[in-house]
């Protein structure tokens, strides 16, 4: 039914950002609403309460069936791909909001509904992945050309579709497709059954831990429960019993990674690839696994010597506290770094806050966007029913010319009963429609943030600072991906591809000259000082060497449980871990510690681990290409806009780095970015040392 209004939005003029996140105990408008008021969530009527989460899957899986019909049909006269798209985009549009909702909700019935609607529409992909006579008919568009005239983008989006298909075994006879089908059911239930045991505390019978430390951990029945690694204990010897027990080897845990590896072997061999690494990373920034462990291994050589640097600084750390300390060992890195940051930092950094309220960092990162692409972020007051939240904040994105971009709901602080995570959601990713408009993408960004309180406002630390411009870094990503099909919009790109983005932001964030435009203290607007700018920048590239070290490791450990040999013949994980520490890891292999078994990302990467790294290598290059001479020029903005943002994943990602870098895709060229970035981030340091 039309509701009165129902076009009307109320909005906001006002060029700062700071009014709306620095609020101090903000009066807050009715958000739920009631009757023809309430425009559902996120402005969908269906919405309006949680039992609407059966009409909205419905009508997706109606209109699904219809364009199913229009593929097959001998009459079609619309490209193939296009109508893939809308097909996926019905589907999209219900799984993801509900993915998010489940999650993100405070309405325990919104998240059980949404959840229902989730594996509804789970049903249906998996029916259509598995549709042979859909399969033969896109496979032959691919294969042979379309009915009617079609793009290069369009030849590729029909390729990622149809290999899409292929990942579900659609082309495989009936009896290997069932296999397959399966094995990807037992994967996604076995691997959600190790993630959530990867945090488990251990429980260890009292008699294990020295009479004079059983006070320091949880009773549970007739056991202690070893829940943390007390990282900032001084007490070595207490950091040692909780580090390994809480990493030593439990047969539970183990059993569930054995299953997930080894299906997952026999899923990519069923599917005619010899491991699960080149089924998982086809289409990324690296087109082979030859490539990635060519990178890893670069990596870790030129490394080794920059991260003994970093262990040789925590052992006089170390022996600072300690005179007869001779090793660093792998229960103290943390606590040393944090030991010296406090004694070196803290004073000043505790200071820093005030001049990073979230306010001023908002209206830092409209300063950016405006510089280097002519967008802005508007404040849009929202409609009754819109949010799930009193907290959430909505704003919207428009060009120099006032056209609306897309939308970003910012659910930013922390309260009862929400996921600690920062994460980044699309909700409805955009798309050309058939009726000639655009459909503008709606994203939600999550953060942890503390609230303001009556006196001050929300106050960000260093890494809350990254977090946030990291995060938006994907919002735009989405938001300027102005691509004709949804199923490759903005973040919908190969992993390592993906993260670019968000990681170049960080990069911003490191520059004196883009900070000290918007850090100014929460009370009188003064500026940053130099001296604690200085600090401030120089407080997150301590010790870069060394965590780097430990993220190669973790990605070596990857791609090996995902390679062609992942237990290396044997009949648990254990041996592939011995030889990826004993190559990989600064302290070398224990049989008493078991990493794999604490590692979930495993689960979620699956041979993609190694992403972030790519990311970080091409993030710096394109910084130093393009913005490290002007970090608001528009020219370089253009070109990174239109080289990078704007095809989303409509366009191979080797393709888009080759172009954006101007150089070919190499495992050498990309590694010494990183050793680059490392040795840059110790001159900063050099000051405080």
């Amino acid at each position: 039914m039309r509701q009165p209004f129902g076009n009307l939005v109320r909005r906001c003029f006002c060029t700062s950002l700071k009014p709306y996140f620095n609020e101090i105990a903000p009066a807050k408008p009715s958000f739920f609403g009631d009757g023809w008021d309430n425009k559902g969530l996120f402005g969908i009527e269906e919405l309006a309460d949680a039992s609407g989460f059966m009409e909205f899957s419905e009508g997706a899986k109606a209109k699904s069936y219809e364009l199913l019909y229009e593929a097959l049909s001998k009459n079609r006269t619309r490209k193939m791909v296009e109508i893939f798209d809308e097909m996926s985009n019905s589907l999209c549009k219900v799984a993801d909001l509900a993915e998010f909702v489940r999650i993100g909700h405070p309405d325990p019935l919104f998240r059980k509904n949404a959840t229902d609607a989730s594996i509804k529409i789970s049903r249906e992909v998996e029916k259509l992945n598995v549709h042979r006579e859909l399969y033969d008919c896109l496979k032959k568009v691919v294969d042979n050309g379309d009915v009617v005239p079609t793009t290069d983008v369009d030849k590729e989006v029909a390729r990622l579709f149809l290999h899409d298909f292929e990942q579900s075994g659609v082309h495989l006879n009936d009896q290997d497709r069932d296999k397959v089908v399966q094995l990807n059911d037992f994967i996604l239930h076995i691997g959600g059954y190790f993630v959530s045991r990867v945090s488990e505390p251990t429980l260890v019978p009292k008699e294990e831990v020295p009479k004079k430390y059983q006070d320091k951990f949880p009773v549970d029945g007739y056991n202690l429960s070893i829940r943390g690694l007390f990282t900032s204990s001084s007490d070595e010897d207490l950091r040692e019993i909780a580090f390994k027990l809480f990493y030593k080897p439990d047969e539970h845990r183990e059993k569930l990674l054995l299953q997930m590896l080894t299906a997952r072997f026999a899923l990519a061999n069923l599917c005619g690839f010899p491991s699960f690494g080149e089924r998982a990373i086809r289409g990324g920034i690296f087109e082979s696994v030859a490539q990635v462990n060519s990178f890893l291994e670069t990596l870790s050589d030129s490394l080794k010597p920059l991260a003994a640097n970093d262990y040789n600084l925590m052992l006089s750390i170390k022996k600072k506290l300690d005179p007869s300390a001779s090793e660093v060992k792998p229960w103290d890195p943390q606590y040393l770094i944090e030991n010296f940051k406090y004694s070196r930092l803290s004073s000043a950094l505790q200071e820093t806050l005030s001049y990073f309220s979230l306010g001023v960092c908002m209206d830092g990162l409209n300063h950016i966007f405006k510089s280097l692409f002519n967008i802005h972020l508007e404040y849009c007051a929202p409609r009754a029913g819109e949010l799930w939240h009193p907290d959430v904040i909505k704003l919207n994105v428009y060009d120099e010319h006032k056209q609306e971009l897309g939308s970003i709901y910012c659910d930013f602080f922390e309260r009862d009963g929400k996921p600690h995570q920062d994460c980044h959601f699309t909700i409805r990713g955009g798309c050309q429609l058939s009726d000639g408009n655009y459909q503008n993408p709606i994203v939600v960004l999550v953060l942890s943030l503390p609230k303001s309180n009556s006196f001050i406002p929300t106050l960000l630390s260093p890494h809350m600072v990254d977090n946030l411009f990291h995060e938006m870094g994907h919002a735009v990503h989405s938001i300027l991906a102005r691509t004709p099909f949804q199923h490759t919009t903005g973040t919908r790109c190969s992993t390592d591809l993906a993260e670019v983005p968000s990681i170049l932001m960080e990069y911003f964030i490191q520059d004196p000259r883009v900070v000290s435009t918007f850090a100014k203290h929460y009370a009188n607007d003064q500026p940053i000082p130099d001296n604690l700018l200085s600090t401030w920048i120089a407080s997150k590239k301590f010790f870069n060497a060394s965590e780097t070290q430990l993220q190669l490791f973790y990605a070596a450990l990857d791609q090996a449980y995902h390679g062609r040999d992942p237990l290396l013949g044997s009949n648990s994980t254990n041996a592939q871990a011995m030889k990826v520490c004993e190559k990989y890891y600064q302290f070398g292999y224990s049989p008493d510690i078991a990493w794999q078994l604490r590692f979930g990302h495993l689960v979620g990467y699956g041979a993609k681990y190694y992403s972030y790294l790519i990311s970080r290598s091409v993030s710096r290059l394109i910084w130093t290409k393009y913005f490290s001479a002007d970090p608001f020029s528009k020219e370089a903005g253009h070109i990174y806009q239109t080289r990078v943002l704007a095809h989303g994943g409509g366009k191979p990602a080797a393709d888009i780095v080759e172009d954006i870098l101007e150089h070919p895709v190499d495992p050498n060229y990309l590694s010494q970015s990183i050793i680059d970035d490392i040795v840059e981030c110790n001159q900063r340091c050099k000051q405080f040392l």
